[in-house]
């Protein structure tokens, strides 16, 4: 278009200068009266267009491009162009070209975070340990009945390159801990974690968790003819929305308890992610730990972690 716009204005140009030469003609009026030093020049901007009538030849100039007209003493016209090697042209179609491209990796780019996640979840020492001390024996969990779900309801794709770019968003994370014992937990006076022992037998007892998620993932998609590898990595945030103990009796009474259970409202952890196109497998270790400093069951640092498989909808 700019092109087009260039070339129909310099047409215009020239068109009239044909037509001032008619009418000229028709008049029968000679120029033996102009004097040779005499010409006309009008300039719009910093050389963005300029016209110049120096008698010999009409100059017509467009940024750094030129169009000169010369006529001889027959009358007859001679087009030149020219081009002004003192202010360097930009390289507007590479520019445009690669910033073009980027846009379309950038649209083209999409990670996998939305979706649904099942796994299962349990609890870690400081020492990276499923054994609980003994001294908090009543923390130790049933791994097969303790699970996770996680419903990644948004995302965002950046994308470097078709197949490489960052991936965040928004998601509820969902997490049951499952005692293994007959026990549940309770807050004592001063916040600290200890064990609730109940008089009846329990049928199942857990602790609930409930977080909003935010992930920042860097993920890489190997092709595999029509199919993709996906691999990510990153960090997760989350903030606490919510938590309660249940606990279900052999004859089925039930006992829910909501509170903060002194549970840090904030956490964060590293996150690895791998699979085929819309199916992948996650784990998430969170480096904060699960309760508040100083007010774990026994002052024990516990780190909850989480493993499963993610069903993404990015397509």
């Amino acid at each position: 278009m700019k092109k087009t716009g260039i070339f129909l204005l310099m047409a215009g140009i020239i068109m009239q200068a044909f037509s001032q030469e008619v009418v000229s003609k028709e008049k029968e009026e000679p120029l033996k009266n102009e004097q040779p030093g005499e010409n006309t020049k009008v300039t719009i901007g910093d050389n963005l267009f300029s016209i110049r009538d120096d008698k010999d030849a009409l100059h017509i100039r467009i940024g750094n491009r030129g169009l000169e007209i010369l006529e001889n003493l027959e009358g007859n016209r001679r087009l030149s162009f020219e081009k002004y090697d003192n202010e360097p042209e930009a390289p507007e179609t590479g520019y445009y070209s690669d910033e073009n491209e980027k846009r379309r990796n950038y649209r083209r780019f999409k990670g996998h975070w939305s979706g649904i996640e099942f796994g299962l979840n349990n609890i870690l020492t400081a020492d990276n340990s499923f054994v609980m001390p003994d001294d908090i024996d009543y923390m130790t969990l049933h791994t097969g009945k303790s699970s996770c779900f996680n419903l990644n309801f948004t995302q965002q794709s950046f994308g470097f390159t078709r197949r490489i770019g960052l991936v965040t968003g928004l998601g509820f994370n969902w997490n049951n801990y499952t005692f293994d014992g007959n026990n549940n937990i309770v807050k004592g006076a001063n916040g600290v974690i200890t064990e609730y022992s109940p008089e009846g037998l329990l049928k199942k007892s857990k602790l609930t968790t409930i977080y909003l998620t935010l992930p920042v993932l860097l993920e890489i998609q190997i092709p595999t003819d029509s199919k993709t590898i996906n691999l990510s990595g990153g960090v997760i945030g989350a903030v606490k929305l919510g938590s309660h103990s249940k606990m279900v009796y052999e004859n089925r009474e039930k006992v829910k308890s909501d509170d903060d259970f002194s549970l840090n409202v904030l956490r964060y952890g590293p996150t690895l992610r791998a699979g085929f196109e819309n199916l992948n497998i996650y784990a998430t270790w969170y480096a904060t730990p699960m309760f508040k400093n100083g007010k774990g069951p026994g002052g024990y640092e516990l780190h909850p972690f989480e493993i499963g498989l993610s069903f993404t909808f990015n397509d």
